[in-house]
């Protein structure tokens, strides 16, 4: 079994501007107050953007590679809320795409969209709920976010042709710039977490014993840490064990940080403690060019039927004119050299092949 895996796909602001629906384009950030701003940006940078791009161009070279893959699942982490609300939060970058564009996401067949990020809520209550009726009526799975605790608990849930499931179920925590008050109770929210610990792996134990079965393969997708950054605190580390330890889940699908981090294979089974930025509309927008943001990353994992990780491959692209192309054999080898240098700390190392592909060589901890 294969998954197609990656970081933040955010489609609002600039993206949303390109699509053949945009949005109200008002900002409420302290320097830019139009979305069309991003679109300027991207093509002072890197040349002109069609305008209305099909909802085939954002994706670019990321489909081919997907179909090519035939993946049995693709899981993203939506952090844009899907929405006409102008009930924006005051936090000063808030993303939304028109609900009219949603078919960006199933253009790209996109299973389960994982909502426990510090976006979905930016336009309030309303825009989360209008998020989750737009995914729903699209027969999108979501995972992360819902109406009450319960619905934001529950895992998205793939069903396979043989009969197993996939179930994802996702968590935000405080230190990737969640507020507290944006969780789930008896109202609107997100399946929060403050800190990693071993109260909130018990909680999380308990969540999944409620809906797995045996020969379900359980993804947790966690929103952590902040934005630039190679570093796994010992803390991330052991929670991400515990969940594999205690919770019983196979992949643990880190996001947050704006580009890709450590892969660790932990008693068989996949950690990736982040996977970076993968659409966005950051083209063009200098700082941290050291980190090169640009790139993004496509997971390709595969799995035995006791969901253990039996080979991974992963496909480099670059952000250029809001379009996923592949990565040049410079950029990828750049990639290679910097996972590697990070994964060596769990005794793994990364590959660059001959088509500009990557694969993972691990030494399970």
């Amino acid at each position: 079994m294969r998954l197609f895996l990656c970081g933040d796909v955010m489609t609002g602001r600039g993206i949303d501007q390109v699509l053949p629906h945009p949005g109200d384009p008002a900002l409420h950030e302290r320097h830019v107050k139009s979305a069309q701003t991003y679109i300027e940006l991207a093509e002072c940078a890197n040349g002109a953007i069609p305008q209305p791009a099909g909802y085939e161009y954002v994706w670019g070279d990321c489909l081919a590679e997907l179909k090519h893959a035939a993946p049995a699942a693709r899981i993203i982490n939506l952090e844009t809320a899907i929405t006409t609300s102008n009930d924006a939060a005051a936090k000063g970058i808030n993303y939304r795409m028109n609900p009219r564009n949603a078919e960006i996401l199933t253009t790209a067949k996109i299973d389960c969209c994982v909502l426990a990020n510090n976006h979905v809520l930016d336009w309030g209550e309303k825009g989360l709920e209008e998020t989750l009726d737009v995914l729903d009526a699209a027969h999108v799975l979501r995972a992360g976010a819902g109406r009450n605790f319960h619905e934001a608990a529950a895992p998205g849930r793939i069903a396979l042709p043989d009969g197993r499931r996939i179930l994802v179920f996702a968590f935000g925590f405080e230190s990737s710039g969640i507020p507290p008050a944006w969780a789930a109770r008896s109202g609107p929210g997100v399946n929060f977490v403050a800190e990693a610990g071993e109260d909130a792996v018990g909680r999380i134990a308990k969540q999944v014993e409620m809906f797995v079965r045996e020969g379900d393969v359980c993804v947790a997708s966690i929103h952590w840490g902040g934005n630039w950054g190679y570093s796994v605190p010992p803390a991330q580390r052991a929670f991400a064990h515990d969940l594999i330890d205690v919770a019983g889940f196979h992949v643990v699908h880190g996001h947050s940080s704006h580009h890709a981090k450590a892969i660790e294979v932990y008693r068989g089974r996949l950690i990736l403690y982040g996977c970076g930025d993968f659409i966005t509309d950051y083209e063009g927008i200098s700082g941290y060019e050291r980190f090169r943001g640009d790139l993004s990353m496509m997971y390709l994992p595969e799995f035995r039927k006791t969901g253990e990780l039996s080979t991974l491959r992963m496909v480099p692209f670059q952000m250029r004119r809001f379009r996923l192309n592949h990565a040049a054999p410079g950029d990828a080898q750049w990639l290679q050299q910097r996972l590697e240098r990070e994964s060596a700390t769990f005794g793994n190392h990364v590959v660059l092949n001959p088509d500009n592909s990557l694969s993972l060589v691990w030494q399970d901890t």
